[in-house]
């Protein structure tokens, strides 16, 4: 019984659920002498990583005084805030905003739903799309006419290249160069003026709105146009008839790939959908076809899984607030003030701002997917588990941003041949994914190191198939030897391409492995790795003793 509320920790998602008969599964360890050990582990260590990161913390630190101008007053226990990210920084200062748009944003709803013609499902399409303009105002002023004009043109491109009776491939090449061509449009131009138009266009420069930089979060509004367009182009080439499918309800992975008629695909659903408000600043992403089948056929979401999901949120934004609160290591990491640390002290550093990392991404997708929950959408989950319940490389990155992982396998991963080229295409994906994200070279590195890292995972797949092995005594424990190799290969393309840059990562190195002390110190790391790569693999084996099977 406790065992299968243990799984419960992780958040649900739709294709997790498998068939109890259909799933091979070991006893279970959890009251072994082994697991036993790892329990005294866990207990020693877990805390000493803490009050590591505590320690560097405290006003009477000798290197205090060198990142405590990043710090800001604070509201917990008289504790200054490292509130110094400047990505969640923004989030946090305009939460409270943000819950007065969601109220408003739900309320509208509600009275509309009272006020328009009776219809049902009610269409909801005119009012989510009348909302979505009047906010891109608010949010953008007059760069709204810049993101029209943008929406304008991938439709064009959409009805004039990618309809029925085009049999090229012309229409989905030209919605990839011309959002690809926005995209670095953006980044040079950083959203561009109106007075480098015409002169006599100046004065609508002074209309900004409260979020003038529109082309920072333009990245994911480009996904929705590549979407539509490819959703469009497929449903012209694919014609299916939706009668047969009756009143069922379909699945997350139905929902995406199945086409909906022709007459679905105007100018009204496309700009609704692209300017969906809970999701529009931030995701989770969602397919074009996703939206509409959602909106033809709402689904049954309960009162008690939104309440279960709004407590997961409050509960992760007070452990950040507690961690940023009680542990300053962005602010130490931005300033480089780890003189004078030793080698546990700099891996501690680097591993709790890869935990902020984690937790600065969860909060903010978990707030605006739970906007959508209440509005009686659902977007794929983004986060599933913790940054430090992850041991495979290929498990991790369906897990990080899953609803990103979701699209980049529909719209490039698999048209480009999915796994008959699978190195070469994760590097065209991961290289992708860094300019996504960044036109920089460090998150290009970070890219290509992923792809790199991906390569010793799928050879260890390949020579100790789990079919073969899997009831070895020795099978598990050499996997947790190569997890733990996953684990720091992760760890290093992550604080390379998020947290310290190559110049940062090439410290660390030369601080853990250019002395003995820091050499005992990563033995005894790989060590704990060890441990906690057991514990990860045995949560995953209840999880499929109770028929669940996320493949992460």
């Amino acid at each position: 019984m406790l065992n299968s509320k243990l799984t419960k920790l992780t958040v649900d998602i739709p294709s997790s659920t498998r068939p109890l008969s259909s799933i091979k599964t070991s006893p279970p360890r959890w009251s072994t002498l082994e697991f036993k050990f790892y329990y005294v582990v866990f207990v020693l260590v877990i805390p000493v990583m803490v009050w590591i990161s505590v320690s560097l913390s405290m006003p009477s630190h000798p290197n205090y005084r060198a990142y405590r101008p990043r710090l800001s007053s604070g509201w917990l226990f008289g504790r200054e805030i490292d509130n110094s990210d400047a990505q969640y920084r923004s989030f946090r200062n305009n939460l409270p905003l943000l819950g007065l748009a969601a109220l408003f944003h739900l309320a509208a709803k509600s009275l509309w739903t009272r006020l328009a013609p009776k219809r049902t499902p009610p269409n909801l399409i005119p009012f989510n799309l009348s909302l979505s303009i009047l906010a891109m105002f608010a949010l953008h002023g007059t760069s709204t006419f810049k993101i029209g004009t943008i929406l304008a043109l991938n439709y064009v491109i959409a009805k004039r290249w990618c309809g029925a009776g085009t049999k090229s491939n012309l229409g989905p090449l030209l919605t990839w160069i011309f959002n690809a061509a926005v995209l670095f449009a953006n980044e040079i131009y950083k959203g561009y003026r109106f007075a480098s138009i015409s002169q006599h266009l100046e004065f609508l420069d002074k209309f900004e709105g409260v979020y003038p930089r529109w082309h920072i979060i333009f990245n994911i509004t480009m996904l929705r146009l590549i979407s539509f367009n490819m959703d469009y182009f497929w449903a012209c080439g694919n014609l299916t008839d939706v009668t047969g499918l009756g009143d069922r309800t379909l699945t997350e992975k139905e929902r995406q790939s199945r086409a909906h008629p022709l007459e679905i695909y105007t100018f009204a659903n496309y700009v609704a959908y692209v300017l969906y408000l809970p999701l529009y600043i931030a995701g989770p992403i969602m397919t074009f076809n996703d939206f509409m089948w959602q909106q033809h056929r709402p689904l049954n979401i309960s009162s008690p899984a939104i309440r279960s999901y709004a407590t997961r949120f409050v509960v992760c934004l007070l452990t950040m607030e507690f961690t940023l609160h009680f542990m300053y290591v962005v602010a130490i990491k931005d300033k480089k003030a780890w003189g004078g640390y030793t080698p546990a002290e700099i891996s501690m550093v680097g591993f709790w701002n890869l935990i902020i990392v984690w937790l600065k991404l969860l909060i903010p997708w978990r707030f605006f997917r739970l906007w959508a929950l209440m509005d009686g959408v659902d977007p794929p989950e983004n986060m599933v588990r913790c940054m430090a319940n992850n041991y495979s490389t290929l498990g991790f990155w369906r897990s990080w941003h899953r609803s990103y992982n979701l699209w980049i396998i529909r719209y490039i991963y698999v048209p480009l041949g999915g796994t008959r080229n699978l190195f070469l295409n994760s590097l065209l994906v991961f290289s992708f994914v860094a300019l996504w994200h960044d036109l920089t070279f460090r998150l290009l590195a970070w890219g290509w190191l992923v792809s790199l890292f991906i390569a010793p995972e799928l050879l260890a797949r390949y020579l100790l198939p789990v079919n073969k092995y899997r009831k070895e005594g020795w099978y598990r424990h050499v996997c947790g030897l190569g997890a733990v190799a996953n684990i720091l290969m992760m760890m290093g393309a992550n604080l390379v391409g998020f947290v310290i840059g190559l110049e940062g990562l090439q410290f660390f190195v030369q601080e853990l492995l250019g002395t003995i002390q820091g050499v005992r110190y990563l033995i005894f790391a790989i060590s704990c790795l060890f441990v906690g790569v057991q514990v990860m693999f045995e949560y995953r084996e209840e999880e499929l003793r109770n028929g669940i099977y996320r493949r992460c």
